[in-house]
């Protein structure tokens, strides 16, 4: 395609809560041709976090997600805070979650968590924790489970594990050499 085409002839961005906007995008996609409506949901970027602690296992969160009215088990993850570093918002996450500090910590990627409907994007991070907090207290409705690496597998196998965006993080982390499923 033509360097200049597709043209964003309008933008207009409507509040519908503290976390979501609905984006709307006239679209000109070659000359003379009418513009076509598209609609996004706008969200502060998203964490995903795939920790492990000093044992070997993964922290893991279950909580109840109203979307899919039912519970979830999850990596540890959030939204950035506006202005915040994706690295510091995702050791702020790990710890508020599941009350493992972070020993160390390495980027993974930024990726697109839905590239037809969502605007924001998905930093992952892989962290390596040290020992947990003392009288560490769950968030209310939030539990946190350890898994080791073959349990974490059976997990993913059964269906019990399938959020796509932190499978997603899983195999970064795996591609990169930090963890090893088996």
């Amino acid at each position: 395609m033509n360097q200049s085409w597709p043209r964003i002839k309008s933008r207009q961005t409507t509040a519908v809560s503290p976390w979501i906007d609905i984006i709307t995008r006239e679209v000109e996609f070659a000359p003379n041709q009418p513009a076509q409506t598209y609609h996004a949901i706008g969200q502060l970027d998203y964490l995903a976090i795939v920790a492990l602690t000093p044992d070997g296992r993964f922290p893991l969160v279950r909580q109840y997600r109203p979307a899919l009215e039912a519970f979830t088990l999850e990596l540890p993850a959030g939204l950035a805070e506006p202005g915040e570093d994706p690295a510091i918002g995702c050791q702020r996450e790990l710890l508020e979650e599941t009350g493992y500090p972070t020993g160390a910590i390495y980027p993974l990627g930024t990726t697109a968590p839905c590239t037809g409907r969502l605007s924001n994007r998905l930093h992952s991070y892989f962290l390596q924790t040290e020992r947990r907090i003392d009288n560490f207290t769950p968030e209310p409705g939030v539990a946190v489970e350890l898994a080791t690496p073959s349990e974490l597998v059976a997990m993913i196998k059964s269906g019990e594990f399938n959020s796509q965006l932190h499978l997603g993080a899983l195999l970064l982390a795996e591609l990169r050499n930090f963890i090893a499923l088996k």
